[in-house]
């Protein structure tokens, strides 16, 4: 049973907690299977209705879902061998993003990826997966590492953006910014990003100027957050969901868009709901994604990659 439960998503909630109530009941009076057979039905029927029918703002929400997998659960859940190398060899280690070597089904990658935290403590640690400039001058180098030993990179973007502290801004947090994008579109090995929730700003295309964009089907991908646009348009924060539902941030919008790629299909309530399916069913696409590519020269690599960029946004 969910212990975090979305607005929209009371209904169910109410649903569930009398279904754990009868549970508790029939350890102590008696058997009510029948009665919480019956509820577990509804409940998944107002699960499965509810989340057919998402609105770009209810997306959002599920997008920044506390129980959602993060990085640590994807390099857990999907890869072997990890070793996470840390710092950009200037300033420091920017525990935002993390990334290092791998093995992803047999295969020698580098992979790396924001990292949210799921506790307070970890949170702060990893400063809510908003990078420093360090931790984009980290992205860069583990993309000379790819590139300097063939090995293909795989990111997880997973962020409401790069950090707009005075301290990143002092230390170029612009430029760094840039120069990950840069290196990601010059890289002559496969490039596969994966949008796994927020995917928010230049903090996000920074380590997705990859040769396929993949994304979670209720994750979101925008030039700036709902509400930051809402302050801008009509200077009030409020207005989220009006923002929302303008700035195509959902899978089928930014598919026709040319944005991303591929759209994966989460489990039914969200990949908070089953983060053991939603792991998997990253691994099966990005793997898939990762074989086409396999054959590819440095150049052609590079060329899949600029076509695919320069087509954002054309029609025909």
């Amino acid at each position: 049973m969910a212990t975090h439960y979305l607005e929209f998503e009371k209904p169910i909630a109410e649903l569930e907690h009398k279904i754990d109530e009868l549970s508790q009941l029939s350890a102590t009076s008696g058997s009510f299977e029948t009665e919480i057979a019956g509820l577990r039905k509804k409940a998944a029927q107002l699960r499965k209705k509810t989340y057919a029918d998402l609105d770009p703002w209810m997306k959002t929400q599920v997008a920044r879902h506390p129980d959602r997998p993060h990085l640590i659960d994807y390099l857990a859940g999907l890869f072997t061998d990890f070793v996470e190398l840390k710092g950009d060899r200037q300033f420091g280690d920017d525990q935002a993003i993390m990334g290092g070597l791998a093995r992803f089904r047999g295969q020698s990658v580098v992979v790396m990826g924001h990292e949210k935290g799921n506790d307070t403590a970890s949170r702060l640690t990893h400063n809510f997966g908003m990078a420093l400039p360090e931790g984009y001058r980290k992205a860069v180098r583990l993309m000379d590492m790819a590139e300097q030993f063939g090995l293909p990179v795989l990111t997880f973007v997973d962020t409401a953006g790069a950090y707009p502290g005075l301290g990143a801004e002092e230390r170029g947090q612009a430029e760094a910014i840039a120069r990950s994008t840069e290196r990601g579109l010059t890289l002559g090995t496969p490039m596969i990003a994966t949008v796994t929730g927020e995917g928010g700003s230049g903090g996000a295309i920074a380590l997705a100027a990859a040769n396929r964009v993949l994304m979670l089907e209720h994750s979101i991908y925008s030039v700036i957050s709902p509400e930051g646009a809402a302050g801008i348009l009509w200077r009030d924060g409020a207005r989220a969901r009006d923002a929302a539902m303008a700035m195509k941030i959902t899978g089928p919008d930014l598919l026709e868009l040319k944005i991303v790629d591929r759209v994966i299909p989460e489990p039914m309530g969200g990949a908070h709901a089953d983060p053991a399916a939603a792991i998997k069913a990253v691994g099966d696409a990005v793997a898939e994604e990762l074989q086409a590519l396999s054959g590819l020269s440095p150049d052609a690599l590079r060329k899949q990659r600029a076509d695919r960029f320069y087509a954002i946004g054309r029609a025909g």
